[in-house]
């Protein structure tokens, strides 16, 4: 694609060091198989384990991503479409510079990263999205989903929480048959309570919503009587339960990172929604999505 910029050669950079790591470890193994005389007549002990290669890698070199519409980029560029190119996961947008790009280099992005994430998924859905994604045999699967499962037509509809953790459980269960050492990045499900305060100042917004986006929460969305109100802490308080899940399933898991909230803490405004539903992330918003992403998987230690 063009002249390589400043991250290809960093991304050149980043592999030729760590092949040279891995050429340090490999030596030091083999000279803690073969002994080491070390001159007094006696065997050097073997390396410690502290030399192996980490569990975490902060630079993978392919990218998966999993989930619903907000990876694919749903009502970012036109109504009522999908627009994988500007998706926080994958997309060439260079005004979003997606986690693809940012760990890749955008000429290896473009090869070496892939978008299964489906509008209107559930987290039942994901497995499936989960399998799909093995073949390509990626070093880094990115999962967000979880918010369908709270936007139902009503509150009761919601996926029980105890399904959730199932269904996730068998998500990274999936992968795991397939490809144990692929790293894991989990978003959390966005604060769904908080997008309705930031839409529901526009009465486009408002008027949207009335065609039956998010009706658990958005539904009646200039109603503050107390069974409305009731209504969206039920779907709050269920999207904190998802999070919680999420949590705790993947820190089961030694090569899974949570972004320990991020994404449900961040103060989205007007600005990170699209003005197309004043639902899905915009342009700006998945810009948001990937700066926090790529922060937590290049972090030397993950979010506790």
């Amino acid at each position: 694609m063009g002249n390589q910029g400043p991250r290809d050669r960093n991304r050149r950079d980043r592999r030729s060091r760590r092949l040279l790591a891995a050429g340090a470890v490999a030596a030091a193994l083999a000279l803690g198989v073969a002994g080491c005389d070390s001159g007094d007549g006696t065997t050097a002990p073997r390396p410690s384990a502290t030399t192996r290669a980490p569990l975490w890698d902060r630079s993978p070199d392919s990218i998966a991503a999993v989930g619903d519409s907000i990876t694919r980029g749903f009502d970012a560029c036109n109504v009522l479409s999908d627009c994988p190119t500007v998706s926080w996961a994958t997309g060439s947008d260079t005004s979003v510079d997606s986690l693809a790009v940012r760990l890749l280099g955008r000429a290896d992005a473009a090869e070496h990263s892939w978008n299964y994430a489906v509008t209107g998924a559930r987290m039942a859905d994901v497995p499936a999205q989960m399998a799909r994604a093995a073949r390509r045999r990626p070093e880094l699967v990115t999962v967000m989903a979880g918010a369908n499962d709270a936007c139902r037509r009503t509150e009761k509809q919601m996926t029980p929480v105890d399904d959730f953790r199932a269904e996730f459980k068998d998500a990274l269960a999936t992968l795991r048959t397939k490809l144990p050492r692929s790293q894991v990045y989990v978003a959390s499900v966005p604060n769904l309570k908080r997008l309705w305060a930031q839409g529901r100042t526009s009465a486009l917004g408002k008027q949207i919503w009335k065609l039956g986006i998010c009706p658990s929460m958005l539904g009646d969305a200039e109603s503050l009587d107390p069974a409305a109100t009731r209504r969206r802490d039920t779907v709050q308080r269920r999207v904190e339960a998802y999070n919680k899940v999420l949590r705790e399933v993947c820190a089961k898991d030694a090569r899974c990172r949570f972004d320990g909230g991020a994404v449900h803490d961040y103060r989205f405004g007007q600005a990170q929604l699209s003005h197309w539903d004043w639902f899905h992330p915009s342009r700006d918003g998945q810009a948001r999505l990937a700066e926090i992403a790529y922060r937590t998987i290049t972090a030397e230690k993950p979010v506790t």
